[in-house]
C-alpha cells in the first residue's frame, strides 16, 4: 500500500485560497498536519472588491482541528508579501511550502483590450507568483528545503482566444519557474508548475455547466500536493483536471544547419518544412540547450 503523504510539521503559504482551487488546497494541507497561511485579497475574478474569505477558510481548517492563520496581503504588492513572510516566519518559524494560486482574469480581445487591464492581469498572476517567492525565497535557502508551485495555464502554453494578457503572464510564470528550479536546486528548493482544469469562479461562465461539475476543484489537489510534498520532481509541468493528469514539455527539433554560402531568406523557406517537422522533438532541458546543440552542429560541418 502506497505510504500516507503527510505534511506534518511544515507550514505552507497559499496565495489566493479563499476559494476554488486555493481553498481546496489548503484544506487537505492542512488534514495532512501542515500549519497553513491562507492568502487572499478577497477580491472577484477581476480583481475588484474586497471580502473575509481568507477568514472563512481559516474557520474551516480550525473545524477540522488544523492550524491556519488569515493574510490579506496583495500578492502584486511585494512590501505586502514581504510582510506575510515575516509574520509567518515569527509565528511559526519557517515556511516550507509556497503555492502561488493567486490569479484574476480581465478577458477581451487584443484589439479592445486596455493596456491597463493587460498590464493588471500580468501584475498579479506573473509578478505576483514572482514576489511572493521572493518573500520566502531565502528563508527556503536558509533551512536548505523548499518546495514552490507555480500556476501556469493551458492559455499559456497553447493560447486562447481572448486571452493575451493572461496567457502572456501564465507562460511567463513558466519561465520564471524553470530558471528558479535550477537556482534553488543547491537548497533542495524544488519549484514545479501545474496547470489546473476545474470548475471555480474564474472558469464559472467560461465552462459549459456540464464541464463546470465534471472538473471539481478537489480533482486537482491531488497532483497540486504531490509536487509541494517533500518527494517532488524538480522542474515538472503538470496538467490536471477532472482526475486526468498529463506531463507538458518544452520541445525543440533537431534544426536544419543552413550554409554560410546559403544564408538567405530564400534559403530558409526552402528549407522550412524541415526546419517545422516535429520528427525529433527532444525535452528542452535548459535555455542553453538550444545554443549548444547549434554550436554542435556547426563544429560537426567542419570536420
Amino acid at each position: 500500500m502506497q505510504e500516507f503523504i503527510s505534511f506534518a510539521g511544515q507550514v505552507a503559504v497559499v496565495t489566493g485560497a479563499g476559494h476554488g482551487l486555493g481553498r481546496a488546497y489548503a484544506l487537505e494541507l492542512a488534514r495532512r498536519g501542515a500549519r497553513v497561511v491562507v492568502n487572499d485579497l478577497g477580491t472577484d475574478r477581476g480583481g475588484a472588491g474586497h471580502s473575509e474569505a481568507a477568514l472563512a477558510v481559516v474557520d474551516e481548517i480550525k473545524a477540522l482541528g488544523g492550524e491556519a492563520m488569515a493574510d490579506g496581503g496583495d500578492v502584486s504588492d511585494f512590501a505586502q508579501m514581504e510582510a506575510l513572510a515575516a509574520r509567518t516566519r515569527e509565528n511559526w518559524g519557517g515556511i516550507q511550502i509556497l503555492i502561488n494560486n493567486a490569479g484574476i482574469l480581465r478577458d477581451r480581445t487584443f484589439a479592445k483590450m486596455d493596456m491597463a487591464d493587460f498590464e493588471r492581469v500580468v501584475r498579479v498572476n506573473l509578478l505576483g507568483s514572482a514576489f511572493a517567492t521572493k518573500a520566502v525565497w531565502e528563508i527556503m535557502r536558509e533551512q536548505n528545503y523548499g518546495r514552490v508551485l507555480m500556476t501556469t495555464s493551458s492559455s499559456g502554453l497553447g493560447g486562447n482566444f481572448g486571452q493575451a494578457n493572461y496567457g502572456a503572464a501564465k507562460l511567463g510564470v513558466l519561465g520564471l519557474a524553470r530558471t528558479l528550479r535550477m537556482e534553488g536546486a543547491k537548497y533542495d528548493i524544488r519549484v514545479n508548475s501545474l496547470a489546473p482544469t476545474a470548475g471555480t469562479r474564474m472558469t464559472a461562465d467560461i465552462f459549459p455547466d456540464e464541464a463546470y461539475h465534471a472538473f471539481r476543484p478537489e480533482a486537482v489537489v491531488p497532483a497540486a500536493l504531490f509536487l509541494v510534498s517533500r518527494d517532488a520532481p524538480n522542474d515538472a509541468i503538470v496538467g490536471a483536471g477532472g482526475g486526468v493528469c498529463q506531463s507538458a514539455f518544452v520541445t525543440m527539433n533537431d534544426g536544419v544547419l543552413l550554409p554560410s554560402e546559403q544564408l538567405s531568406v530564400e534559403s530558409f523557406a526552402q528549407a522550412w518544412p524541415r526546419i517545422a517537422d516535429r520528427r525529433g522533438d527532444r525535452i528542452l532541458e535548459t535555455g542553453m540547450d538550444q545554443a549548444h546543440h547549434a554550436l554542435s552542429m556547426l563544429l560537426k560541418s567542419q570536420d
